[in-house]
C-alpha cells in the first residue's frame, strides 16, 4: 500500500517553503555540513530569507554566499548551467570560481563590486562557457544586488539573469544586413547613391516588389519618394504625394512614428482610406516605416508586395532598422556637402574681412602721415581728422555686425522693447544711410504714412534692419540709381518695401542671400564690400520681433525687392517726446583714473578726458590702478577688463573693498557686450560697462554722472 507525499509545509527556522520546485527539495535534502556555509540549521535568517525567495522565483536567479561566493540557484537557473545541472551535488555548496572556473574572470570582479555595495547591470554580456562538453558562445541579461546579513554588512550576491544567445543570434543577422549596407554606402558621395544601395539589398532580401525610400518636406504632409528600387516589370513610384493618400488612420500613426503594417489591402483597407492609392499601383501587402527625429516626421520607407503577405516581426524590425541607417548615411553625406559648403564661405568671409578692415586702415595711416608731414596747410587738419573718424566709424560698424552675429547664434540678444513709431525708426534709418546713398549718387524716395503707425520693438534694431537693406541697396546699385521706401498698415501688421534699381537676384539666391557670409556676385565697378552678414542680421532681427522679411526681383540687373512684415502695436500709444537728452557736460574738477595695459588706449582715452576738463592719472595694469586710487582719490575709474598681473574685475572688488572709495563711479571698457558680460562687470561692482573703442559721447554721458561730491 503506497503511502502519499506529505504536504509541503513552511518552516520557519529555514525561512523558506517546503517546495521552491525541484531545487527546494534538494536544497533541503542536501548535506551542509562540509561546505562553507555549515549545516541547514545554522544558516543565518538573512540567507534562509534570501534562498527562500530564489527557489520561488521563475526567472533563473542565484545567490553567492560568504567571502567564497558559495552557490545557491533555482530551477529556472538550470537551463543556463546545462548539463552541469545534471549533477547537482558537485555545484551546490561550491564557490562560484569553482563553478564557473572558465568565466571567473570576467564574473568575479562584478561579484566583488557587488560585495563591495554596487548593483549592476548588464545587457547581453558575451560568455565563453564549457557547460556541455564543449566550449560555447553565449549571451545573457543579468543584474546583481548585495544581501546584507542580520548586522548590516554585506555577506552576499543575489543574480537575476537570463540567457540571450537566441535574441542576439537574431540581432546579429540583422546587423549582417545593415553592415552590408554600410559597407555599400560607406564611400557614397551623393544620397541618390545611398538610396539606390539600401532599397536594392533590403528589397532582394526580402524577395519583395518594390522598396521605396521617401523625405518629408517641413510642411509635415508633403513626402518625396527620391528613389524606389522594383522588380522587373513594377512600376517606379518616384515623385512628391501628400501623406493623406495613405488615409485618416494611417497618416495619423505615421506622424508620430508607428510603422503602418498591412498583410492584405483587400481586407484590412476601406474605400477612400487608402484602399485606391495602393490598388492604383498593384499592391496588396506593405510596410511604411516612419522616422521621426527631435518630435518630426523626416523620412519613410516603404516595402511593397504584389500579393498579400503575413510580415513577421522580425522583418518589420529590420525595415525599421534599415530606414534609420539609410537616413543616417543621408544625412552623413548631406552634413559633409554642407561643411565643406560652410569651409568654402568661411575661407571666402575671412579673405573678406580681411579686405575690409584694410580699406578703412589704408585712409587712416594716410592721414596720419599726412598730419605728420603737411600739419602748417590750411584746411588739410580737418579733412585728414574727418576722414579718419569716418573710417574708424566703418571699423566700428564691422565690428559690431560680427558681435551681433554672435550674440544671435548664442541666443543671447534681447530686445529692449518700447511703443515707437513706424516714422521714427525709418528716419533714424535714412539719418544713418543717406550718405552713403547720396555718396552714390542715388535718389532716395520715402512713402509713408501721415498718421502715426505704432509698432512694439527695439528702436534701434529696427532702424538697423532699414539701415542694413537701404545700405545694401546704395551698394549694390550702379549710379545714379533709385532705392525707395514704402510703408502701410495692412490686416494688423506694417508691410515695409525697400526698393532699388541695382543688381538684382537670380531666382536661386533668393533665399540663400539671408545666410551667413553670404554675398551678390562680385562685381568690381559695383560692389563696396562687405562681410556678408547684413542680410542675415536682418532675418534673425525681424524674426524676434514676431515679423518675416523676403526677397523678390525679376532677376539679375533687373532690381529688387525686400518686404517686411512687422505686427502692429496693439493699442496705439499716446504721442511721446523722442527727442533725446544731451548730456550734461563734464565738471571742471572730476578726478579720473585710467587703467588700461594697451599703452596707446590709455594715453589717448587720457588725453581726452584732460581736453573734457577733468584731473586725469593713467596707469597701465589693474595693481598700479589700485595703488594709485588712495592718493589720486578719484570721483570716476575707467578699468579695462583684460589686463595683467590683475584685470578689471579684479580691481574692481579691490576698489569696492576701500572705505576711501565709497560712492567712486567704475567704468568697465570691453570688448565684450553680450547680457552675461554686462551682468559679470555688474556682479563686480561696476557701474558702467561700455565697448571698446567708446565714443566721445559715451564717455562725455559716464562723465555726466559723476560727481566729487559723490563720495
Amino acid at each position: 500500500m503506497s503511502t502519499a507525499p506529505a504536504p509541503a509545509v513552511f518552516n520557519p527556522d529555514l525561512g523558506f517553503a517546503a517546495g521552491g520546485g525541484e531545487m527546494g527539495a534538494v536544497v533541503r535534502g542536501f548535506d551542509w555540513t562540509d561546505t562553507p556555509l555549515g549545516p541547514l540549521e545554522t544558516w543565518p535568517q538573512s540567507l534562509r530569507t534570501a534562498a527562500g525567495m530564489m527557489l520561488a522565483a521563475r526567472h533563473p536567479m542565484y545567490v553567492a554566499w560568504g567571502p567564497q561566493l558559495v552557490l545557491l540557484y533555482n530551477d529556472n537557473y538550470r537551463e543556463v548551467l546545462g548539463a552541469k545541472a545534471d549533477q547537482p551535488q558537485h555545484i551546490l555548496g561550491q564557490p562560484f570560481c569553482v563553478v564557473w572556473a572558465d568565466v571567473w574572470h570576467q564574473v568575479g570582479p562584478m561579484l566583488a563590486a557587488t560585495m563591495a555595495g554596487e548593483s549592476l547591470w548588464y545587457e547581453d554580456q558575451p560568455f565563453t562557457l564549457t557547460r556541455n562538453g564543449y566550449a560555447e558562445q553565449v549571451y545573457a541579461s543579468f543584474s546583481t544586488s548585495p544581501i546584507r546579513d542580520e548586522s548590516g554588512a554585506i555577506a552576499g550576491v543575489l543574480c537575476v539573469c537570463s540567457e540571450t544567445t537566441g535574441k542576439v543570434r537574431q540581432v546579429e543577422e540583422r546587423l549582417r544586413l545593415l553592415d552590408e549596407i554600410g559597407e555599400a554606402t560607406r564611400l557614397a558621395a551623393e544620397p541618390v547613391t545611398i538610396m539606390a544601395h539600401s532599397t536594392r539589398l533590403l528589397g532582394e532580401y526580402l524577395e519583395a516588389t518594390r522598396v521605396a525610400y521617401a523625405d518629408l518636406e517641413p510642411d509635415n504632409d508633403r513626402f518625396t519618394i527620391r528613389h524606389d528600387w522594383t522588380i522587373e516589370g513594377a512600376i517606379s513610384t518616384v515623385g512628391v504625394y501628400s501623406l493623406d493618400l495613405f488615409g485618416s488612420r494611417a497618416t495619423s500613426n505615421l506622424r508620430v512614428g508607428r510603422t503602418l503594417l498591412i498583410n492584405d489591402v483587400d481586407t484590412e483597407l476601406a474605400h477612400g482610406d487608402g484602399y485606391e492609392m495602393f490598388s492604383q499601383i498593384g499592391i496588396k501587402a506593405i510596410i511604411c516605416c516612419p522616422l521621426v527625429k527631435q518630435g518630426r516626421l523626416v523620412a519613410m520607407m516603404a516595402v511593397h508586395q504584389q500579393q498579400p503577405r503575413t510580415w513577421t516581426r522580425d522583418e518589420v524590425a529590420l525595415v525599421e532598422a534599415v530606414v534609420d541607417r539609410c537616413w543616417a548615411h543621408i544625412e552623413r553625406v548631406r552634413s559633409t556637402e554642407a561643411l565643406r559648403e560652410a569651409d568654402r564661405r568661411k575661407s571666402e568671409f575671412l579673405a573678406t574681412l580681411a579686405h575690409e578692415l584694410r580699406n578703412p586702415l589704408a585712409p587712416v595711416r594716410n592721414a596720419v602721415e599726412l598730419l605728420r608731414i603737411g600739419a602748417d596747410k590750411p584746411g588739410l587738419k580737418e579733412r585728414m581728422l574727418a576722414t579718419m573718424e569716418r573710417q574708424v566709424g566703418h571699423m566700428v560698424h564691422l565690428i559690431d555686425d560680427l558681435l551681433d552675429i554672435a550674440r544671435i547664434s548664442s541666443g543671447k540678444v534681447v530686445l529692449q522693447s518700447a511703443r515707437v513709431t513706424l516714422q521714427s525708426v525709418v528716419a533714424s534709418a535714412v539719418e544713418t544711410s543717406l550718405p552713403l546713398v547720396e555718396a552714390a549718387g542715388h535718389e532716395l524716395a520715402l512713402d509713408l504714412p501721415a498718421q502715426a503707425v505704432w509698432l512694439e520693438g527695439d528702436a534701434v534694431r529696427l532702424s538697423q534692419v532699414l539701415s542694413n537693406l537701404l545700405t545694401n541697396a546704395a551698394k549694390y546699385t550702379p549710379q545714379p540709381g533709385r532705392i525707395g521706401v514704402a510703408a502701410k498698415a495692412v490686416d494688423g501688421m506694417v508691410v515695409i518695401k525697400v526698393t532699388d534699381t541695382g543688381i538684382g537676384i537670380a531666382p536661386e539666391a533668393l533665399e540663400a542671400v539671408f545666410e551667413m557670409f553670404a554675398q551678390a556676385p562680385h562685381s568690381i565697378g559695383i560692389s563696396k564690400g562687405g562681410l556678408g552678414i547684413g542680410l542675415c542680421l536682418v532675418r534673425h532681427l525681424v524674426t524676434l520681433h514676431g515679423g518675416s522679411v523676403m526677397a523678390t526681383s525679376p532677376g539679375p540687373g533687373q532690381g529688387s525687392t525686400f518686404t517686411i512684415r512687422l505686427p502692429l502695436a496693439a493699442v496705439a500709444a499716446a504721442l511721446h517726446d523722442e527727442g533725446q537728452a544731451q548730456p550734461a557736460p563734464a565738471r571742471a574738477s572730476l578726478r579720473v583714473l585710467v587703467a588700461d595695459d594697451n599703452i596707446d588706449a590709455a594715453d589717448t582715452l587720457g588725453d581726452l578726458l584732460d581736453a573734457m576738463g577733468c584731473q586725469v592719472q593713467v596707469t597701465y595694469d589693474g595693481e598700479q590702478a589700485v595703488n594709485a586710487a588712495p592718493a589720486f582719490a578719484p570721483d570716476l575709474v575707467f578699468l579695462d577688463i583684460g589686463m595683467p598681473r590683475l584685470d578689471g574685475y579684479g580691481a574692481a572688488r579691490a576698489l569696492r573693498a576701500m572705505p576711501a572709495m565709497d560712492g567712486v563711479k567704475l567704468v568697465a571698457l570691453t570688448g565684450w557686450g553680450a547680457e552675461d558680460d554686462r551682468a559679470r562687470t555688474g556682479a563686480a561692482g561696476f557701474d558702467h560697462h561700455l565697448l571698446k573703442p567708446a565714443s566721445p559721447e559715451q564717455v562725455a554721458a559716464v562723465l555726466a554722472t559723476a560727481t566729487p561730491a559723490s563720495r
